[in-house]
């Protein structure tokens, strides 16, 4: 049985990698540190899977672990002090299909952090609203109201940028 749900886990993960990639790029926007991120989310997975009672809920214990693996990296970046900034040249990398310039996204990226995770998870990795209550540990109420919140004021946002 253990080995079983063993190769289940790593079955899903092979087949939905690409998914897990674009999930944490949309949060660190680094191809190496979405990999990073990606990696250690395998690892820890790979490591606790005997933590996980139902095999059903595979695909929302992972999506838990990618997410937070991309808070704790971007945590420990706001750490992180760059002490001679004049030999330190950022060269900015776009992922092609991954990465989405457009007023949308830019709005998404300013809202509240909750309605943020709640529309990405909801619209570009087409995850369930009880799906998105698991991974993020919300009641699904509280997901439904900040999802149609936060619609309801990109939507203005938006109908004001196109009358402008």
């Amino acid at each position: 049985m253990k080995q079983k749900l063993y190769d289940k886990l790593v079955a899903y993960i092979l087949e939905n990698q690409n998914k897990f990639y674009r999930l944490a790029f949309s949060y660190v926007k680094n191809q190496d540190d979405a990999l990073d991120v990606v990696q250690n989310a395998v690892c820890k997975a790979l490591a606790h899977y005997m933590d996980l009672r139902n095999e059903k809920a595979m695909k929302t214990w992972f999506y838990k672990i990618v997410l937070n693996e991309s808070f704790a990296l971007l945590n420990t970046k706001k750490k992180v002090i760059l002490t001679d900034e004049s030999n330190y040249c950022e060269i900015p990398y776009e992922e092609k299909g991954l990465e989405i310039h457009d007023d949308l996204y830019d709005q998404i990226n300013q809202m509240e952090k909750d309605t943020q995770n709640i529309i990405k998870l909801r619209f570009f990795e087409e995850l369930e609203l009880n799906e998105i209550a698991l991974i993020l540990g919300m009641n699904l109420n509280t997901v439904k109201t900040k999802l149609y919140r936060g619609l309801k004021t990109l939507k203005v946002i938006m109908e004001k940028e196109e009358s402008i």
